[in-house]
């Protein structure tokens, strides 16, 4: 196992070293794509969109950016429980690194190759249902599905050729990261219940993701794994020890994805979510379009607002409360005010 694993070590190093000897004037689009890439994109712009254009959509995109991202940081720590850190990204090369970010968490397999698989297959196959209904397939809907997924895998091919670049994973972590992301993606397309589930469904599911990570944590760290080390590490090696974002630690990524998830269950069994996405404005298209325009810019602003760092369980309470805002604004709070100045006019005419 270890001569195979050094094998696919050698290679992605080799292809990190290729990608950036070869295309260096392609640093800044690699750039650009590892930030769009970013699952953080997934819920402060493609869900309030999705959501309001094609509710069971935006539901079922937000499902399997949270359920892949646990996934994924399961994923990672099962890894080092069975390698014991012997088969690390990081490259020692003596010297200390200078990145500009430097991420604290990135083994197998890449977060960003599988959330944007994940959610980009969402949006493809959902879009080819739309489009296509109960009618046989014609020779214009033939032409999209070939233009979408080769759309899709353009996309796919240019995030796993960006983390390969800037040395954030290899080669074989980018493909498994975008297999897991599908992978997690067409399960939830036979997943009904998640449209109409209760709020203690919802509360149960976030509880039991929670636990499960943190007993996982728990249960390796009394067995001698040592599941930060990637942090003292990070700290260690990066030239400027305040370029380590502690935002991408797994605890933080667990807050975010439990309190998102929690928060759309509080949202979708609201009672400002059924007077008015429910309600008799929901049909009408200004409305749901001045929803995603007031959602994109107030959610934009939100997410300006950083939580103070210093202490981290106040960060991490914070990243909790601020990620169930989210789909709490967009969902209920956000489409409730809009409503109420809709139905002005009318109530004034009266």
């Amino acid at each position: 196992m270890e001569k195979g694993m050094d094998v696919l070590h050698d290679f992605g190093i080799q292809s990190t070293h290729y990608l950036q000897v070869n295309y260096q004037d392609s640093q800044d689009w690699f750039i650009l794509v590892s930030v769009i890439a970013d699952l953080r994109n997934a819920f402060y712009v493609l869900f309030p969109i999705w959501f309001h254009l094609r509710e069971a959509v935006g539901i079922k995109l937000l499902w399997v950016a949270v359920i892949g991202d646990w996934l994924n940081l399961v994923f990672k720590w099962m890894e080092r429980w069975v390698v014991d850190g012997q088969t690390d990204g990081w490259m020692d090369t003596g010297q200390p690194l200078e990145v500009s970010q430097m991420e604290t968490f990135h083994l197998y397999p890449s977060g960003h190759a599988m959330g944007t698989a994940g959610v980009y297959y969402v949006m493809v196959t959902s879009t080819l249902s739309i489009f296509r209904g109960r009618k046989r397939p014609t020779y214009r809907f033939r032409c999209l599905n070939i233009l979408l997924w080769l759309g899709f895998w353009a996309v796919q091919l240019n995030v796993c050729l960006s983390r390969i670049y800037l040395a954030a994973h290899f080669p074989h972590q980018v493909v498994a990261g975008v297999l897991s992301g599908i992978a997690v993606a067409e399960t939830f397309r036979h997943i009904q219940s998640i449209y109409n589930a209760s709020l203690k469904k919802y509360f149960l599911i976030t509880f039991f993701l929670f636990s499960f990570a943190i007993g996982f944590y728990l249960l390796l760290k009394g067995l001698g794994v040592d599941l930060l080390w990637t942090l003292e590490k990070a700290r260690r090696w990066c030239e400027r020890p305040e370029w380590v974002h502690i935002d991408t630690t797994p605890f933080a990524s667990l807050l975010k994805n439990v309190g998102t998830l929690f928060g759309l269950g509080v949202a979708l069994n609201s009672s400002m979510y059924r007077e008015s996405c429910k309600g008799k404005l929901s049909k009408w298209f200004p409305f749901r379009l001045s929803c995603i325009v007031v959602s994109l810019i107030l959610l934009h602003l939100f997410d300006s607002l950083k939580p103070p760092s210093q202490t981290e369980l106040i960060f991490y309470t914070l990243s909790f409360c601020k990620s169930a805002a989210v789909p709490l604004a967009s969902v209920s709070l956000i489409p409730y005010c809009l409503a109420r100045v809709f139905d002005q006019p009318d109530k004034k005419s009266l």
